[in-house]
């Protein structure tokens, strides 16, 4: 997900390391090739394939203890304070993330060296959640989806890239090795291996931030038994945190889902409420979500290191288009994931859900699940009582109020009682 394992990912600064490779051939004689040149070499081919940036970070780190004596451990100092994350209650049902691996690389992989992390820029050049009006010219309600859902599934994208690279060093190298992909679906958390391969810093929303790139990047690790130089020397730090005095990111967070800059309770992230969470949405946090269906940007939307971030040229990250069922509110036929028309996503049945988001990163907030967020998303909607829209949307949830699905009707409920209690107040202006 770059649900809310893409939101805590970070980006961080675009170091010279972690663009080493140099132009010119690529050597085939493994037997020349050190740890710096192979790791030269891999990022090359990381390169080649698409990759917008590429570093080494080591599997096994060297410490000084207290002695003095330098011992090694596979623990990055944020690993540390996992467990006191996870024993706050932040982690909510994502019960993965207390899988003992995630603390130490080297459990991942039996004699683990090094890890190659790669970022992959998703940021399609449309405008950010809020510049985006909560309604069309039509005054028919829309919805947000989060910019890492609009297109191709980025874990399916990033791993045909993985492999490549993969297949690449099995060709070049002679010696035996192992190997292992992961697209945040494994038992790394990338966004701290970014870090220690120099590609950014973890920024007080907890995203890795590049500086050149801003935040918007997929995350993919390759561990391995390949000893690499790393892209950050020995006893050098990692790209320093600019994030300097700026909150933005922080205050911006409709339902305040950070208890303490570079802290996230992901209880009360949208990106969890809308994808990870299964059951009823918290009520009291409902109101504060806006018009988010399936994630959140808006800590990413507000960024300064976004504000120029480049735009991908894949054609697979670009929205989805959405084939009409011919019901629309508006009589339109055709539209995209970009900000979406609520009703047509409301009456999709489970069928045309799971045809329309096939190979979708949308796919994992199953079709229940997108219900009811839209049913929350309507009942935030602030449309003005009497008029279409309104009649439309009330009728709409009515019918939704009466679903077989528990936890759909008591949301299309909420969203009715909503928006008798709303009247013709003010639309709402952030979300």
């Amino acid at each position: 997900m770059a649900g809310i394992v893409a939101v805590a990912a970070g980006i961080g600064q675009w170091r010279k390391v972690s663009i080493r490779c140099a132009d010119g051939p690529i050597m085939n004689d493994h037997r020349s090739m050190n740890a710096a040149e192979k790791a030269e070499w891999i990022c090359r081919q990381a390169r080649g394939v698409g990759f917008d940036l590429c570093g080494i970070a080591p599997a096994v780190t060297a410490t000084t203890q207290a002695s003095g004596e330098t011992a090694l451990d596979g623990t990055f100092e944020e690993l540390v304070h996992l467990p006191e994350w996870l024993a706050r209650g932040y982690a909510g049902e994502m019960n993965y993330l207390s899988d003992p691996r995630r603390g130490d690389p080297r459990l991942v992989l039996d004699g683990a060296r090094s890890l190659i992390v790669v970022a992959l820029n998703y940021n399609a050049g449309l405008p950010y959640s809020m510049e985006v009006p909560v309604t069309g010219g039509d005054d028919a309600p829309r919805g947000w989806i989060s910019r890492y859902a609009w297109g191709d599934d980025y874990h399916e994208v990033l791993r045909e890239k993985l492999e490549a690279v993969v297949a690449a060093m099995r060709e070049q190298f002679a010696e035996p090795f192992e190997a292992r992909a992961y697209v945040d679906t494994g038992p790394i958390i990338e966004r701290i291996a970014a870090k220690y391969a120099g590609l950014g810093w973890l920024a007080k929303n907890t995203c890795l931030i590049n500086e050149g790139v801003g935040s918007w990047l997929f995350l993919g690790v390759i561990v391995t038994t390949v000893d690499l130089a790393p892209s950050v020397p020995a006893g050098e730090p990692p790209a320093p945190d600019l994030c300097g005095n700026c909150r933005l990111c922080l205050d911006a967070c409709p339902t305040q889902a950070f208890p303490a800059p570079y802290v996230l309770d992901a209880t009360r992230c949208i990106s969890y409420l809308t994808i990870e969470l299964r059951g009823a949405i918290p009520e009291e946090l409902r109101a504060s979500m806006g018009r988010a269906i399936i994630g959140c940007d808006i800590c990413q939307d507000v960024c300064p290191w976004n504000r120029k971030a480049p735009v991908t040229q894949l054609a697979g990250f670009q929205p989805r288009q959405l084939a009409s069922n011919g019901e629309s509110g508006n009589g339109k036929q055709q539209e995209s994931l970009f900000a979406p028309e609520l009703e047509r996503l409301a009456s999709l049945t489970q069928e045309e859900f799971s045809t329309i988001f096939r190979g979708s990163a949308v796919k994992r907030t199953k079709w229940r699940g997108m219900v009811r967020n839209v049913c929350v998303a309507l009942g935030n909607s602030g449309v003005e009582r009497n008029s279409v829209a309104h009649k439309r949307v009330v009728a709409l949830l009515e019918r939704l109020a009466g679903n077989d699905d528990a936890v759909i009707a008591e949301h299309a409920r909420w969203a009715l009682g909503r928006l008798s209690d709303r009247g013709s107040g003010p639309r709402p202006t952030r979300d």
